[in-house]
């Protein structure tokens, strides 16, 4: 059986993108001595295109992404190329209050039109790394607002509004 290859988050103009393979090819444009400019991120991008969708009309914002990695890899301080707005993440296994939870969150940010991005992570390392034990767990840029509980909608949207000023 072949040996499964990690997957990778980064950002990728203002998308969450899933990339399969990165930090091996991180790693193999450091052995070949690959340099951290444009070129770096085109030799990148013809190493990951094969393993990954990668759209056409995209190639450059995927270079341009692959080229902060591996700067960033190499140590050198880049810009977040973060999406604009709020970052919201749901913590849970996708039970039925973490579902609850998650769409919640799309509706008050509807509601209110506040501008950010909703993650349901369901990964329980990345849950642990947080220091959560119970679920649901709602988190908003960066900030543990409750766990084991859902909030109300009024709550909700102070949280938000209080986090996008």
């Amino acid at each position: 059986m072949a040996e499964e290859e990690e997957v990778s988050k980064i950002s990728v103009g203002s998308f969450t993108v899933g990339i399969v393979g990165l930090k091996a090819a991180l790693e193999r444009a450091a052995q070949a001595g690959v340099s951290p400019d444009e070129k770096g991120g085109e030799y990148l991008l013809g190493v990951l295109k094969p393993k990954n969708y990668v759209p056409s009309s995209s190639e450059p914002d995927y270079a341009r992404a692959f080229l902060r990695e591996y700067r960033k890899f190499k140590g050198f301080v880049v810009e977040s190329d973060k999406p604009p707005g709020l970052e919201v993440k749901i913590l849970g296994p996708g039970c039925i209050n973490c579902d609850k939870l998650e769409q919640m969150v799309y509706k008050v940010m509807s509601t209110a039109s506040l501008l950010g991005t909703v993650e349901h992570v369901r990964d329980l390392k990345e849950i642990v790394s947080y220091g959560i034990v119970s679920m649901p767990a709602l988190v908003i840029n960066g900030q543990i607002k409750c766990a084991g509980r859902l909030p109300v909608e009024k709550q909700l949207l102070q949280w938000l509004k209080e986090a996008a000023t």
